[in-house]
């Protein structure tokens, strides 16, 4: 125990005993500190190191060295208790003189002590920071008397003995107790050296007289010297039984003979005749029921009590755990499949399509073989309870295997059963757990495996999700094939271009996009609010959320793709709200309107509407998608006099910078387009900044926005706050296609703005938005950078004018007049 006070070593090797025998008067009571110790006590004249650790402990040690160097130690009652009270410790222990005192680096003390006598606990000193109390000296006994010579003489002998048979006590210690004269004393350095239980020596400590301490001492050596012998009966037969029989053969016989001296011999063959009915009524495959008899007729020769029978026990339990032929009856009825999605989820009408169109194959072919299914969508958004309710529409067990962080390729396949404590890999134990061998395994954070020294997770799954090998997938631990073809195997993920390509390759993509504000309060309505009034307590307290109060939360107190912060708002509410109902404040039926929701949760932690009061020159309100889902991204400009630098701040990524480069080299080219001077990059220092300097940001679909702001900034052009935009920008000035188009759509939305401005390759990507909001958005799809500052400028006189400084020319230098002298500079 490397924080608790004990000694050097459980045996205490290190202790000794100082030859003392003057005799001084006993002491009466007296304040002393007190240091408990952990299964070790100490005995008069004995000299031993201690580890403190403890606080209270260590200040114990502070007080002793300051008054006398004197400390009583104490033995614990019980050695699991970390901070022992005054009815945790034993009433007698020794007084001790600290020696030697060593400060270790990791704060522990070691000290060496020598103890002195035997003290009582009278009381204890009030005081939180150390132990203190009042003891009182236990006297030695008088003299000897020639009964107490002849008891010493016993024990002796048997102690001579004892040494004799156990060889890890050094014969130099009878020495030191034969030329100790004092009969008590000799019997303390005896036990001290015997390896018995605290409470046995606790109880030596405590037997005052001396001649109860010696017949105590004699009745244990006794014992000890019985079990000693008995102990070496046996390792002499056992000696003589393998001189005289081969290895394999004497195995067998002490195996017979240990179950027959116990009797079970019966028991043992009725468990292997248990394991073989269940084998054979597991109806596993020819291989794997071969594999089994062949271990079972292992653990029928041997010794029951051997390790390597507890193993074989171990597999055999978990070959016959396994759902080898128990399978649940599917109900692929399509309709009922349809009722139940709609039920478990609002919106998501595309993923639940696609998932029906899977379904539907499955039951026209009557097999689930084909590509393995993908939720592919940011968090909250509800892959984990689609993928279960895809269960439950089938009608079969679900199971769930989390693969984010998993770096070891043995958590799929499992160890070899050679290993100690091996065990099969995740998919063996999760059909293990939902005992049928056709369940529905969702396969989570399938993107975020990780892989080093001890191989890649992903390489595994290679395996257990490819149709065409998944019927013969062989578990290490297990040995033999297990079937997983009949597994509906899902898996989700948060980002597409982390998960593995030969991964990716065997998996169909069902995207979920983040949800619009409409779908938020209508999941609020139906599943948020219902839940967190029933987990609060409040189901019978008639508390009801307005459909303006769900707004009011989406719009100003929350800001994702998903529902999970939304939830957590809600749960606040009815938490508050649950608190007020125990404080007797409220009573009535409680109604949530929009004052309430700010009364529960403050102040507006987002904006809703524009973000810009008026419109500005060089900024620019971008769209970006993270794994969250579409986020509003806006970019500043300015143009300062300088010398032609381009400075970029807020964490750009590398894509990020090299579009910023672009879009000032596009700038110098097209100068004239812009009415901006040809050689303005000599004198004026561009700044480049995205707010929000603490998140990293990078991709290429911000160039229109970045390009757009430079060009504002030299022209000093205001740019409408009403319109957003994304794309990349070439240098040529095209605007290329992006990605996360539905995202950055409904971001915008979220927003207020209602104008966004989209590169013309990205039409196709306009069908994924819902049609409502369609309806209330303005799509402007450009090809060129051109179009992008036509529709983005606000223009109020005509065309834009470059900074009043960039068109000033230097001060022409006047001509020296001609003196007939030479200037410096000719000169």
């Amino acid at each position: 125990m490397s924080d608790a006070d004990s000694p050097s070593s459980k045996e205490s090797p290190e202790a000794t005993v100082k030859v003392d025998d003057t005799r001084r008067p006993p002491r009466g009571a007296y304040v002393i500190p007190m240091l408990p110790l952990r299964e070790t006590v100490v005995f008069p004249y004995m000299v031993i190191p201690l580890f403190v650790g403890r606080p209270k402990s260590l200040r114990a040690i502070d007080r002793s060295m300051e008054t006398g160097r004197e400390i009583l130690v104490v033995s614990q009652k019980a050695a699991t208790i970390d901070e022992p009270t005054v009815n945790d410790v034993y009433q007698v222990g020794t007084v001790c003189q600290i020696m030697q005192m060593l400060k270790l680096p990791d704060g522990i003390i070691k000290i060496l002590v020598e103890g002195l006598y035997r003290a009582r606990l009278k009381d204890y000193v009030e005081t939180t920071e150390l132990f203190e109390v009042n003891a009182e000296e236990i006297p030695d006994d008088p003299a000897s008397t020639p009964a107490l010579e002849a008891l010493k003489k016993q024990v002796l002998d048997a102690f001579e003995q004892y040494i004799k048979l156990n060889k890890k006590i050094p014969a130099e210690i009878l020495q030191v107790a034969t030329n100790i004269d004092d009969p008590g004393r000799m019997a303390d350095v005896v036990t001290a050296h015997l390896n018995l239980k605290v409470e046995v020596k606790q109880e030596i400590l405590e037997a005052f007289s001396s001649q109860k301490r010696l017949e105590i001492l004699h009745e244990l050596l006794n014992k000890e010297i019985e079990i000693l012998n008995v102990e070496k009966k046996i390792r002499g037969r056992v000696r003589k039984q393998t001189e005289t029989l081969q290895k394999d053969a004497y195995l067998r016989e002490q195996m017979r003979a240990i179950q027959k001296e116990l009797g079970d011999s019966d028991q043992t063959l009725a468990e292997i005749e248990e394991y073989k009915k269940k084998i054979k009524e597991a109806k596993m495959h020819p291989v794997a029921e071969e594999k089994s008899l062949s271990e079972l007729d292992k653990l029928s020769k041997m010794a029951a009590s051997s390790a390597e029978a507890g193993v074989i026990r171990n597999y055999l339990d978990i070959m016959l755990e396994l759902p080898w032929s128990i399978s649940t009856k599917d109900r692929l009825n399509i309709p009922r499949a349809e009722k139940i999605l709609n039920q478990d989820h609002f919106g998501l009408e595309e993923p639940k399509a696609r998932i029906l169109e899977h379904l539907s194959v499955c039951k026209l072919k009557r097999t689930i073989k084909g590509p393995i299914v993908c939720l592919l969508g940011p968090p909250g958004v509800g892959k984990t309870s689609l993928a279960r309710s895809v269960a439950r529409a089938m009608g079969r067990k679900f199971a769930r295997i989390s693969l984010g962080g998993m770096r070891d390729e043995a958590e799929i396949r499992g160890h070899r059963k050679t290993y100690v404590g091996a065990m099969p890999g995740r998919i063996i134990q999760t059909l293990k757990r939902a005992g049928s061998n056709n369940p529905v395994i969702l396969l989570d954070e399938i993107d975020k495996t990780g892989s080093d020294f001890k191989g890649d997770p992903a390489s595994a799954l290679l395996e257990v999700l490819d149709p065409e090998q998944n019927s013969t997938f062989t578990d290490h631990y297990l040995g033999v094939a297990f079937d997983l073809s009949h597994v509906l195997f899902l898996t989700t993920a948060n980002q597409p271009h982390t998960i593995p390509e030969p991964l990716r390759d065997r998996m169909e993509i069902i995207s979920l996009p983040g949800y619009t504000e409409e779908e938020k309060v209508g999941i609020g309505e139906r599943h948020l609010v219902p839940k967190q009034i029933q987990e609060n307590g409040l189901s019978r307290r008639g508390v009801e959320f307005s459909r303006k109060a769900l707004i009011q939360a989406v719009r100003y107190y929350t800001r994702e793709a998903g529902v999970r912060e939304l939830e957590r708002k809600i749960g606040a509410i009815c938490r508050k709200i649950a608190k007020e109902i125990v404080s007797r404040k409220k009573r009535n039926k409680i109604r949530l309107t929009e004052k309430s929701v700010r009364k529960y949760l403050g102040a507006p932690k987002y904006q809703y509407g524009r973000t810009e009061e008026k419109d500005e020159v060089g900024v620019v309100m971008g769209l970006a998608w993270t794994q969250v889902g579409g986020v509003p991204l806006q970019i500043e400009a300015i143009a300062m006099r300088g010398a032609g630098k381009l400075m970029l701040t807020g964490q750009l990524g590398k894509v990020m910078q090299e579009s910023a480069q672009a879009a000032v080299s596009f700038t110098r080219k097209n100068h004239e387009r812009f009415s901006i001077p040809k050689d303005f990059y000599k004198k004026v220092d561009l700044h480049i900044n995205a707010p929000e300097g603490a998140t990293p940001k990078d991709g290429p679909s911000a160039g229109v926005t970045i390009a757009t702001a430079v060009i504002s900034s030299l022209t000093s052009t205001p740019v409408s706050k009403d319109i957003a935009m994304t794309g990349e920008v070439t240098l040529k000035g095209k605007v290329l296609p992006v990605g996360g188009i539905k995202e950055k759509v409904l971001a915008a939305f979220r927003l207020g703005i209602r104008t966004v401005i989209l590169p013309a390759e990205n039409r196709k990507n306009l069908e994924e938005i819902p049609k409502k909001i369609q309806r209330q958005m303005s799509f402007h799809l450009v090809q060129r950078l051109d179009e992008v500052i036509a529709l983005a400028f606000v223009r109020k006189n005509g065309a834009p004018a470059p900074l009043p400084w960039l068109s000033e020319r230097p001060p022409r230098r006047r001509k020296p007049a001609d003196t007939g002298e030479k200037s410096a500079e000719e000169e």
